[in-house]
C-alpha cells in the first residue's frame, strides 16, 4: 500500500494540474551541454509496493506514473546508463513517500558504489541535486523514510555528459600475455599468462612450481598500441603479492613503476593509476606465502591501445520480474517428468552416497499438482556404491531421482524458486541447486559454478542451508548460511517457497518471501575470491541417500520417502 490518498475532486484536480505543469518544475541541467541520460534506460531497485510501480516508471519520462518501494528503510532505486558518463546533476521529483535521508551513487560497474550526495534533511517534493561523478549507474539509496510507507519517485532523472570522460574503457581483454613463468599441471591446468586476460573468473595465470615459486615475478600484457592507462583491477588467487609494482612501458624492456605497494591484500585490488605505454606489467617482489604468484583477472583500463570489445554482458531481470519457464507438475498420477523440461540424470551419486538414480523410474507426477521424488530401499545389481552399513553390501542398496534442465533450459540472472516438502530421516538429503552449464560441455566442478538454492538433512528438518561454491570457496569452504522456520518449525511438516534472486550484484535467498542470505559479488570478490555466477545455469532436482554430509540411512529411515515439488518457476 501507498500512503492513503483522499480521492476528492479537490485532489483529483492538484494532482491534474500538477502533473500539466511538473515539466516546468524540473530545473535544467546545470551546463547546456549536459543531456537528460536517464529517461527510458534500464532501471532497478530493491523493492516495489507492487507490479502497479515499478522501477521502470521513474525513468520513463511520465510525470504520471511513479516507483514506489517496500514499507522499509535501506531502499534503493538505480538506472543503468548503458554506458559511463559524467554526471552533473540528478532531479528527484518525490511523491508524498519521500526520503528524509538518502544518497546519490555512481558506480561503473553496479557493484562498488562511490556517494555524490548525501543528506539527512530531505524536503520531499522536486529536488535539484547539482552532482560531480562519474559512472554508468546511478543510485538513489533511501536510509530513513519520511513517512510510514517507503519511498517513491515520480521521476529520477540523470543529467550530465554522455560516454566515460576521457573515453577509459577496458583495453587487456584477450590481448597477448607474458609472464616469468607458468604452471601446467594437475594442480594448475594450463595456467597460462592468457587466463589472466580472457574475462573468465575461473580461469587463472600461476607460476610454476618449479621454478617460479620465488621472487620476482611478473606478468605482462601486450595493449597493441600506446595507451593511457588510468586504472588496474587485480584479482588474486592466494597465492598473492605482499610487495608489487604496477608498471608501463613503450617497448616491454624499459619500465616505469606507476603503482608500488609493500601491504598487498590480495584478494581484488582495484588500482587508480596513470601512465602511458603498450605493456603493463605486474612486478612482483615478495610473495604473501610459501607459493608462487596467481591472478585470476589482469584489467588495464584506459585510452588508446588495440582493444578488443568483449562479450555484452547478460541483462538483469526486468523490474518487476516476467516469468518465463515453469513447470506446475499438474499431470495424471504416474506421469513421468516433461522430457521438454526435463532430463533425467541416472548413475552414482558423487560425495559418497549409497543411492542409484535411475532414468526417471523413481520420479512422477501424484495427480495431485506435484512431482514426487522417491527413494527406495531397493539395489542395483551391478552397480558400485560405498559400503552400505546396514547390509555391509557395495551394491548400491536404494534407488532415487536426480533430473536436470540441461540442454533444455539454461538461464543467466533471474528470480528463481520452487515449492516444496522436504523428507525426514537420517541419511536423506533433498536438494534444489543449480550447476553452471558448461559443466556439460567438460569444464570441471566447482569452476563452472554451482547455487544450492535448498538443501535440507533430513536428521535436522529443523535447518536448512543455502550456499554457492566456486573454485576458490567450495565443499565445506562454500559461502553460505544455515536458517530456521518461525519456532523452529520443522521443515517436512509442510510445503515452503526457496527461492534465489540472481543478478550482476548478486544472489538474495529467500524462504517463504522472507530473506535469509544476500551475497554480494563486489564483497565476495573483495573477500573470498573470484565471483563465476555470471553465465548461464540449469536447474536440479535430487534425492540424495546418505553421503558424507548427512551420513547413512539406519534401520528407522522411513522408505520409501518422498520429497514433493509443487512447482519450479523462473522469473525474468
Amino acid at each position: 500500500m501507498s500512503p492513503p490518498r483522499r480521492p476528492t475532486r479537490f485532489g483529483i484536480l492538484v494532482a491534474l494540474a500538477i502533473a500539466l505543469i511538473a515539466p516546468a518544475l524540473v530545473a535544467l541541467p546545470a551546463s547546456a551541454a549536459a543531456a537528460l541520460l536517464s529517461q527510458g534506460r534500464p532501471a532497478t531497485a530493491s523493492s516495489t509496493e507492487s507490479a502497479a510501480f515499478p522501477a521502470s516508471a521513474a525513468v520513463d519520462g511520465d510525470p504520471g506514473t511513479r516507483w514506489s518501494s517496500a514499507f522499509a528503510d535501506h531502499q534503493w532505486i538505480q538506472v543503468d546508463l548503458g554506458a559511463g558518463a559524467s554526471i552533473t546533476q540528478v532531479v528527484l521529483r518525490w511523491e508524498a513517500a519521500y526520503g528524509t535521508a538518502f544518497q546519490i551513487q555512481v558506480s561503473a560497474d553496479g557493484s562498488a558504489w562511490t556517494t555524490v550526495h548525501s543528506t539527512t534533511s530531505g524536503a520531499g517534493g522536486t529536488q535539484t541535486l547539482d552532482v560531480s561523478g562519474t559512472g554508468r549507474y546511478v543510485r538513489l539509496h533511501g536510509t530513513q523514510r519520511a513517512t510510514p510507507w517507503g519511498y517513491s519517485l515520480w521521476e529520477l532523472q540523470v543529467y550530465g555528459t554522455a560516454g566515460d570522460p576521457g573515453g577509459a574503457r577496458l583495453l587487456s581483454y584477450n590481448k597477448p600475455g607474458f609472464a616469468s613463468t607458468s604452471q601446467h599441471d594437475g594442480n594448475c591446468w594450463e595456467c597460462t599468462p592468457a587466463r589472466a586476460f580472457d574475462l573468465d573468473p575461473a580461469s587463472r595465470w600461476a607460476t610454476s612450481p618449479g621454478n617460479g615459486w620465488t621472487d620476482p615475478g611478473w606478468i605482462y600484457v601486450d595493449l597493441g598500441a600506446t595507451a593511457q592507462i588510468s586504472r588496474v583491477v587485480l584479482q588474486w588467487d592466494p597465492a598473492y603479492a605482499r610487495s608489487f609494482q604496477i608498471q608501463v612501458s613503450p617497448d616491454a624492456a624499459t619500465w616505469t613503476a606507476v603503482y608500488s605497494t609493500t601491504t598487498g591484500t590480495g584478494f581484488k585490488q582495484t588500482l587508480d593509476v596513470t601512465g602511458t605505454g603498450r605493456y603493463v606489467r605486474m612486478y612482483g617482489t615478495q610473495r604473501a606465502g610459501a607459493y608462487g604468484y596467481s591472478l585470476w583477472e589482469f584489467q588495464v583500463y584506459g585510452t588508446g591501445g588495440s582493444p578488443t570489445t568483449p562479450p555484452a554482458p547478460a541483462p538483469d531481470p526486468a523490474d518487476p520480474p516476467a516469468l518465463v519457464w515453469h513447470d506446475e507438475f499438474d499431470g495424471p498420477a504416474g506421469t513421468r517428468p516433461d522430457a521438454a523440461k526435463w532430463r533425467a540424470d541416472p548413475g552414482t551419486g558423487p560425495n559418497n552416497e549409497l543411492e542409484y538414480y535411475t532414468n526417471h523410474d523413481n520420479a512422477a507426477m501424484d495427480g495431485q499438482g506435484h512431482l514426487v521424488l522417491e527413494a527406495r530401499k531397493q539395489a542395483t545389481p551391478g552397480s558400485s556404491c560405498p559400503t552400505d552399513p546396514l547390509t555391509g553390501s557395495g551394491t548400491c542398496q536404494y534407488t532415487s531421482a536426480r533430473m536436470n534442465t540441461g540442454g533444455r533450459f539454461t538461464f543467466t540472472y533471474g528470480r528463481v524458486e520452487a515449492r516444496v516438502k522436504v523428507p525426514k530421516g537420517n541419511g536423506l538429503w533433498p536438494a534444489f541447486w543449480m550447476m553452471g552449464a558448461d559443466f556439460l560441455t567438460g569444464r570441471p566442478w566447482p569452476y563452472n559454478g554451482e547455487i544450492d538454492i535448498l538443501e535440507v538433512l533430513g536428521k535436522d528438518v529443523k535447518t536448512a542451508y543455502s550456499t554457492v561454491h566456486a573454485p576458490a570457496y567450495n565443499g565445506g569452504g562454500g559461502i553460505g548460511a544455515p536458517y530456521t522456520l518461525p519456532g523452529g518449525a520443522d521443515f517436512s511438516a509442510d510445503f515452503h517457497v526457496w527461492a534465489a534472486h540472481w543478478d550482476s550484484r548478486g544472489i538474495v535467498y529467500s524462504l517463504d518471501g522472507r530473506t535469509v542470505l544476500t551475497l554480494s559479488k563486489d564483497e565476495v570478490e573483495r573477500t573470498r575470491g573470484p565471483w563465476v555466477f555470471d553465465h548461464p545455469f540449469y536447474l536440479i532436482l535430487n534425492l540424495a541417500v546418505g553421503g558424507d554430509w548427512p551420513g547413512p540411512p539406519d534401520a528407522g529411515t522411513p522408505f520409501p520417502a518422498r520429497m514433493l515439488v509443487d512447482y519450479v518457476r523462473v522469473y525474468q
